[in-house]
């Protein structure tokens, strides 16, 4: 039973040794000096100067909603891909129709102005 879980315990050994060791590396030959600056917290790379319970753009979560769906959808190609030989012509047709559908919605989002960002 170990013997089955030696290959996997070997990588995380050698993975967790390796982080430390590049870990360490890193704090040894860097500069330890650190500025106010660096330390600042931030988020998106410049001082807060509204509230930051202000309201965002629904245009925002609209696009992170389709990029996910469309993502999503997109990685149902990839075992389709793979078993083409065994799922014959059937698989082709039923992957076509669901790539039809995928760029129906998509020229439906376009048209409807969803992935303009202005």
């Amino acid at each position: 039973m170990l013997a089955t879980y030696a290959p996997v315990l070997i990588f995380m050994v050698i993975s967790g040794g390796l982080g430390l060791v590049l870990l360490f590396i890193g704090l040894a030959l860097g500069k330890g000096q650190k500025d106010p600056e660096k330390t600042s917290p931030y988020e998106c790379g410049f001082e807060a100067f509204e509230d930051t319970r202000m309201r965002f753009d629904v245009r925002y979560y609209l696009v992170a909603i389709l990029f996910i769906i469309f993502d999503l959808e997109i990685a149902f190609l990839f075992p389709w891909a793979i078993s083409l030989d065994q799922v014959g012509l059937f698989g082709l047709v039923a992957m076509g129709i669901f790539l039809a559908i995928l760029v129906v919605g998509f020229v439906y989002e376009w048209r409807k102005g969803a992935l303009e960002w202005d």
